[in-house]
């Protein structure tokens, strides 16, 4: 059995700490290891108990969470970054996709959800909320390009992608193995020249190789 991802909460809100570390700590592959009231203090406790996975609130006194994420890319670019905003879809959504945080999801998530995310951002995928990936759908122009080689399998793949399926659910939707579905996401990734799922996703939908809830 593998050791339980390591996670950070960082958050102004205690409430919404204590909520969060509480329905987590249910789980027993997680394992809440602290928790931080602003950025600041986030990055302090971060570089000393080393997460895999910080869940960072996007708006937060002192230092936000856009802040405190740019600043974990640089000193601590190991440790993966899940945003959780609020009801609405911050625009500053495009500016953390583009330098590759890993995940972004909204506080009224469903408990269940949220750990399903946690668990693909911890196997090194990207999670985005269905509300999120429809705001930044919604903001790109499509342009068609058939320089990208992607074989018919690639193409389903990669539709799956745009779904927040993990690697795992969408192997057993396609009745193949998680690692085929990983081996034909890593072959995208590079035929795509993407660091990850999400910004992958975005850029085929942006060249109209694949369009939003097809699947």
């Amino acid at each position: 059995m593998s050791d339980p991802i390591r996670i950070l909460i960082v958050d102004d809100h205690a409430v919404v700490r204590k909520g969060l570390a509480m329905v987590l700590r249910l789980e027993p592959d997680l394992d809440i290891v602290g928790e931080a009231e602003n950025g600041l203090v986030g990055l302090a406790v971060a570089q000393r108990l080393k997460p895999e996975i910080v869940l960072v609130d996007l708006v937060m006194p002192e230092m936000d969470g856009q802040e405190m994420a740019l600043a974990l890319r640089k000193s601590n670019p190991e440790i993966k970054v899940m945003m959780l905003t609020g009801t609405e879809v911050d625009d500053r959504v495009f500016d953390l996709i583009a330098v590759g945080i890993e995940g972004y999801v909204l506080k009224q998530i469903e408990p269940g959800e949220l750990v399903r995310a946690i668990h693909a951002v911890g196997q090194g995928e990207a999670y985005l909320h269905p509300d999120v990936m429809k705001k930044v759908v919604g903001r790109i122009k499509p342009q068609k390009i058939s320089s990208i080689a992607l074989t018919p399998r690639e193409i389903e793949v990669l539709q799956w992608m745009a779904t927040p399926n993990t690697y795992k659910q969408i192997a057993v939707q396609l009745c193949v193995s998680e690692e085929t579905v990983r081996s034909h996401a890593k072959n995208i990734l590079e035929k795509m020249n993407q660091p990850n799922r999400a910004q992958a996703v975005l850029a085929a939908m942006r060249i109209g190789l694949i369009k939003l809830n097809e699947t």
